[in-house]
């Protein structure tokens, strides 16, 4: 008969290696979205994120997180709500425009100013405006909750992020 081992204090483990956590977070599907907002000045701004999640229905509360070496944040931390543009299967370039380096990631993109002037991408599978509900450190980001404020949907297939790789659902059950 086994004899009864107590478990380890967690408090007195050390935490997983950021590289393992990196690496094993990649196994966990999840949508593709655009964040956007307005600059200071006017100006539409977005970027690519995996990093949205549900926090509650009532209140209707939505987060993501923003790393806190992003030369944006600053743009994040000044701006008063932001949109949320769940990207739709065939807007992989889309995807590509919002996570790379083009100044002007709005240029020849089709959008249109929603409540607040928050620019909303045509053809998103669903959208979320939201005005900023909170704001907390989390280790090496900061996360950003928004009050969702309106949501639209679609019966369009998603864009989905999966170990590193952009596709599809085949098959949902």
């Amino acid at each position: 008969m086994a004899q009864f081992q107590p478990a380890p204090n967690l408090n007195t483990l050390p935490v997983a290696n950021p590289a393992d956590m990196r690496a094993t977070l990649a196994n966990f599907a999840t949508g593709v979205a655009v964040i956007s907002t307005t600059d200071p000045q006017g100006r539409p701004f977005g970027m690519t994120v995996n990093s949205f999640n549900a926090v509650s229905l009532d209140p209707p509360l939505v987060l993501w997180s923003l790393g806190l070496r992003a030369q944006s944040l600053p743009i994040w931390r000044a701006a008063r709500g932001f949109a949320v543009n769940i990207l739709s299967a065939d807007q992989e370039p889309l995807c590509r425009r919002f996570s790379s380096r083009v100044e002007d990631r709005f240029a020849e993109v089709d959008w249109q100013p929603g409540l607040d002037g928050l620019p909303l991408l045509h053809g998103a599978v669903a959208t979320f405006e939201c005005r900023y509900w909170a704001r907390y450190p989390g280790g090496d980001h900061e996360i950003m909750v928004g009050e969702v404020i309106a949501c639209q949907r679609s019966d369009m297939a998603p864009l989905v992020y999966c170990q590193g790789r952009l596709g599809t659902l085949h098959t949902v059950k």
